[in-house]
């Protein structure tokens, strides 16, 4: 069987050489493939260039069983760890406030959460560098009405993996840990802090918390693989870890809120800049600010957003400043294995003039 780049290609009648598919209709062959051949049940893409919409489609579907169709404006998906940006807009609203001092130790703000042999700060959770451990077996599947406070019962008394700043971890447990801080300081539950100060102010109606087994028929469901095709996956209660991997959302309104960060709304272009630093260990990149992922793409693209993998949820979410793009790409199935295809598919689509 011909591989999805391979029948990307195809022959112009009466042409000695096979001439390869391009722009949109190249973009589009390749995502086709992704469902002709298995490799996802449904993905919905939305590609801003300055402000606007410049390819938008859904492929597949959002439930195979009904033989509903993938929507890019309508159906929900988790956003997997494409939650954090969204969260580190609270955290960076709270720093401008001064509420909370990204320098100042985490137990300022969290004084029962067990002590550890160094103390942290709330930067260095925001970057990964605190050293506080990530899943451990089915953690990442928790199907358990947790609160963000009780959550912590999962991993405080482990000790830490390095002495902070002298590592780099990625987990999402830094940022349930942050969520609880910003939760005891505003005096009110996170996810309504996120809806008074970020999405309502940035008219995102679609983009909000999952309640487990909701009737909501926007709603995608969402698979895990297996040998041959995909099947249900089993069921979680994220609520926990709302800014860590926690919300659903559409690709349309996703892609709005990565204009709306390209744009530097909400925050100080100083409280941007401060989101959007990576920071350096031993001489080497972090290529990660304050929940976002700050690199280059293969072609050496500068770009800021993030990839996320969780259960039944995998998600593209990046801007590039320099070209005025956003992209953002959800699938309804956890680890699909198509992160070079999708890879592909941006370049292809920024390359387009």
């Amino acid at each position: 069987m011909l591989s999805v780049w391979d029948r990307l290609k195809t022959w112009v009648k009466g042409a000695k050489e096979e001439v390869p598919l391009l722009g949109k209709a190249g973009a589009d062959k390749l995502l086709s493939d992704l469902v002709y051949f298995n490799k996802v049940p449904g993905l919905a893409i939305t590609l801003l260039k300055k402000g606007k919409i410049f390819f938008q489609k859904g492929y597949g579907y959002s439930d195979m069983a009904n033989v509903t169709l993938m929507d890019p404006k309508e159906t929900l998906c988790r956003a997997a760890s494409a939650s954090k940006p969204i969260a580190s807009l609270a955290l960076g609203k709270m720093m401008e406030t001064g509420n909370i001092d990204p320098d100042a130790s985490f137990y300022n703000y969290v004084p029962y959460f067990p002590k550890k042999e160094y103390d942290f700060t709330i930067r260095q959770l925001a970057g990964h560098t605190a050293g506080i451990r990530g899943y451990r077996g089915k953690e990442y599947a928790l199907n358990k009405p947790l609160s963000i406070k009780d959550s912590l019962d999962i991993f405080k008394e482990d000790a830490l993996l390095f002495e902070p700043d002298k590592g780099y971890h990625y987990n999402s447990y830094d940022w349930v840990m942050l969520s609880l801080a910003m939760q005891e300081v505003s005096g009110i539950p996170f996810e309504a802090q996120l809806e008074r100060e970020i999405l309502h102010p940035l008219g995102l109606r679609n983009t909000r918390p999952e309640v487990p087994d909701e009737k909501d028929a926007s709603v995608a469901k969402f698979y895990s693989r297996y040998a041959g095709g995909f099947k249900i996956a089993t069921s979680v209660d994220n609520r926990y870890k709302l800014a860590g991997g926690g919300f659903l959302t559409t690709s349309d309104e996703l892609a709005q809120f990565g204009q709306a960060c390209l744009e530097q709304q909400i925050l100080n272009r100083s409280t941007w800049q401060e989101l959007w630093r990576s920071k350096e260990i031993d001489g080497q990149n972090t290529y990660y600010g304050l929940g976002w992922e700050v690199s280059e793409d293969h072609k050496g693209r500068k770009r800021m957003g993030h990839t996320g993998n969780g259960v039944g949820g995998y998600s593209n979410f990046y801007i590039y400043p320099n070209e005025n793009v956003v992209v953002s790409i959800l699938i309804n199935c956890t680890d699909p294995k198509v992160q070079t295809v999708l890879d592909r598919v941006t370049d292809i689509l920024i390359s387009e003039s």
